[in-house]
């Protein structure tokens, strides 16, 4: 008996987020897509854009929705999501999940009278499998969060939690900037929205459901000289031994699977192309120093939706998304 595949449709199927969606679809046994929107290449053929998809899919780009998926994956950036709800009909049946910041801090859309549930599955699995919406988590968040939750649920942190992150150039979309072109990125660095990084808040409102306990937090978030990946140290003062920190992140872990501790120090080369975070703690001192690492467009965005799609649907989180890193 064939199992009945998810309909799936892509808004915004031709930028980074979407165009990853639809590379890890085509190899999701439960999957079917059903549409990939995208205004700006709208009736060309994906395999004309993306010469690697060659063979293993005959779609084209549309400009319009068709409404009878299961669910859509809005991948339009940033404040087009409460657009694109406001103008299409989309059934009250169709899931969503929403990888722009849209809906991570207000959650509710008041039009559609849909209420959207914070998509990180290491903290709101059992939520998310009973909701039909969902506001996938940021990049950043990600990385940070994963890092930092299990010491801010162990109240672990005794004083300002300082936070550095860098990041590819794919983080900054697929439309070209000053700040994303070759000559200027290339062999070079630069810190921006220091202290106020618009994901500041949902790490803030993530933190404080674990623990209400308000810890300051200082993030300086940096440009790095690479495609794809993000590279999170954390630090704080603590009395805990670096035994016990490892113990309350292993057991929180335990049953994760895509984060994983590892002893060894961590580079982004181990999970670039994968859904993985891997964490590495460390105590100097009484300084304690929390490394994570992920690839930016799949566990901060394009994986991470998709894990949440199988949550949704009753499928086995690893189903679609179990690849493995490029190393070298």
């Amino acid at each position: 008996m064939k199992t009945k595949k998810i309909k799936v449709g892509i808004v915004g199927a031709s930028g980074y987020t979407g165009s990853e969606l639809i590379r890890l679809l085509l190899n999701h046994p439960n999957v079917n897509i059903l549409f990939a929107l995208s205004k700006t290449n709208n009736k060309r053929k994906i395999t004309d854009l993306y010469n690697d998809l060659i063979d293993e899919t005959d779609l084209s780009f549309v400009d319009t929705i068709n409404n009878d998926v299961d669910v859509i994956f809005l991948c339009s950036g940033h404040n087009k999501s409460i657009e694109f709800i406001n103008n299409n009909q989309i059934k009250n049946t169709t899931k969503i999940i929403d990888l722009s910041q849209d809906f991570r801090n207000n959650n509710f859309h008041e039009k559609s009278n849909r209420k959207f549930v914070y998509g990180l599955p290491e903290i709101n699995k059992k939520i998310i499998s009973k909701s039909k919406n969902i506001a996938n988590p940021g990049c950043f968040a990600t990385a940070i969060l994963l890092g930092l939750i299990p010491s801010v649920k162990f109240n672990i942190p005794e004083a300002d939690i300082h936070i550095n992150a860098i990041t590819g150039s794919t983080g900054a979309g697929i439309v070209p900037k000053e700040s994303t072109h070759f000559s200027w990125r290339n062999n070079n660095i630069t810190w921006y929205k220091p202290f106020e990084h618009q994901h500041l808040e949902e790490i803030n409102n993530t933190l404080k459901s674990v623990n209400e306990k308000e810890y300051n937090l200082n993030l300086i978030t940096y440009r790095g000289s690479f495609s794809r990946g993000i590279y999170c140290t954390s630090y704080f003062e603590s009395t805990k031994t670096i035994e016990e920190i490892t113990e309350c992140y292993k057991k929180f872990y335990l049953k994760s699977s895509f984060v994983k501790i590892s002893k060894n120090e961590i580079d982004l080369k181990n999970v670039v192309n994968t859904n993985k975070c891997l964490i590495n703690l460390k105590k100097i001192n009484d300084k304690i120093l929390i490394t994570s690492v992920i690839d930016n467009l799949i566990k901060g965005a394009s994986g991470q939706a998709i894990q949440n799609m199988n949550i949704m649907f009753d499928i086995e989180d690893l189903i679609g998304i179990n690849l493995k890193s490029i190393i070298y």
